[in-house]
C-alpha cells in the first residue's frame, strides 16, 4: 500500500483530525488562561487573592476595583495620554510610509532595492538597543517630558514596518491603472492620493492597526522619556501602582484589564483587513 494511501485511510484522517483539535484546544487554553486568570483576580478582595486559591473564582465579584482603577489611580487620563499620542504618531507614521513605499514601489531608480532593505532593517534591530541613541536625540531636540518627543519616537520606530506592509500592496497595484491616471491627466499627487492610497487601504489599515498597538502597549521608551505624571501613558501608569497601593494587587490587575481592551477590539474590528495586509503578495497569479 502506498504513503498516499495510507494517508486517505478513513483512521488516519481520523486521528489527524484528532491531534488537530488537541492541539487546537492546547493552544487556546495556553493563550486565553492567563487573561482568564488576571480576569478573575480583577475581580476579588485583597484578602481572597493573597490568602486564598489562586485558580478560586471571587464569592462576590468586586467591580469597585475597576472604579478604584479609573477615579482614584487617575486612569482616565493615562487613557487620554495613550489614545492621544496613538492617535497621533499612527496618522504620521502611515503618512510618512506611504510616500516612502509608493516612491520604492512605483519608480525605477538605482539603489531603490538598497533603500527598501535600509528601511527594512530596522525591523531586525531590537529596540531597546536604541535607548541611549533614541534618548540622546530626544533630549536635544528640546522634546524630552512632551507629546512631541513621544510621537516622533513612536513614528519613527514603526516605519520600517509600516513601510514593509504598504509596499507589498503597492507592488500589486497594476502599473496600467496608473498609466490611464497619468493619460487621463492626472498629475503625481492625483495619483497619489486619488488611485494610490485607496487601492492600497487594506495595507495601509494593516500597517496602522500595527502601529496604533505598538504605541498603546509600549511602555521602555515611554517610561524613559516621560517624567511627569500628567503626560504618563495607560502602560506607564499601571507601574505606580505597586507605589501608589502597595498591596492593592486587584485594583493593578483591573488597570490592566483596561489597558488590553482597546488591543482587543482594535483586532477585532480591523481582522480581515490585518489578515488580508499581511498575506497579500503571497500568492502571485
Amino acid at each position: 500500500m502506498t504513503k498516499e494511501a495510507n494517508m486517505t485511510h478513513p483512521a488516519v484522517k481520523v486521528l489527524l483530525g484528532v491531534l488537530k483539535w488537541i492541539l487546537i484546544v492546547f493552544f487556546a487554553v495556553y493563550t486565553l488562561f492567563p487573561l482568564i486568570w488576571l480576569v478573575i483576580s480583577s475581580l476579588k478582595t485583597n484578602f481572597e487573592f493573597l490568602a486564598g486559591s489562586p485558580f478560586a473564582l471571587p464569592a462576590v465579584p468586586q467591580w469597585q476595583n475597576y472604579v478604584n482603577a479609573l477615579a482614584v489611580a487617575g486612569l482616565g487620563r493615562m487613557l487620554l495620554n495613550s489614545v492621544f499620542v496613538g492617535v497621533v504618531a499612527t496618522l504620521f507614521n502611515v503618512i510618512v510610509a506611504s510616500m516612502s513605499a509608493y516612491c520604492i514601489s512605483r519608480f525605477r531608480f538605482a539603489g531603490r532595492e538598497k533603500i527598501f532593505v535600509l528601511f527594512t532593517a530596522g525591523i531586525l534591530v531590537p529596540l531597546n538597543a536604541l535607548m541611549v541613541p533614541y534618548f540622546v536625540i530626544i533630549n536635544r531636540l528640546g522634546l524630552y517630558n512632551t507629546y512631541g518627543g513621544m510621537i516622533l519616537l513612536y513614528c519613527a520606530i514603526g516605519i520600517p514596518i509600516s513601510t514593509f506592509l504598504i509596499r507589498g500592496l503597492m507592488d500589486s497595484i497594476p502599473m496600467e491603472v496608473e498609466e490611464a491616471a497619468y493619460i487621463d491627466g492626472c498629475g503625481f499627487f492625483g495619483r497619489f492620493f486619488h488611485v494610490i492610497l485607496p487601492l492600497s487601504r487594506t495595507g495601509i489599515v494593516t500597517a496602522a492597526t500595527f502601529e496604533f498597538l505598538t504605541c498603546w502597549n509600549e511602555f521602555v521608551f515611554a517610561n524613559l522619556i516621560i517624567s511627569s505624571e500628567k503626560l504618563r501613558t495607560i502602560q506607564v501608569g499601571i507601574r505606580y501602582f505597586t507605589n501608589q497601593f502597595s498591596t492593592d494587587y486587584v485594583s493593578m490587575y483591573a488597570a490592566i484589564v483596561i489597558s488590553i481592551i482597546p488591543s482587543i477590539l482594535g483586532y477585532i474590528f480591523f481582522q480581515e483587513q490585518i489578515i488580508s495586509g499581511m498575506t497579500s503578495g503571497a500568492v502571485k497569479g
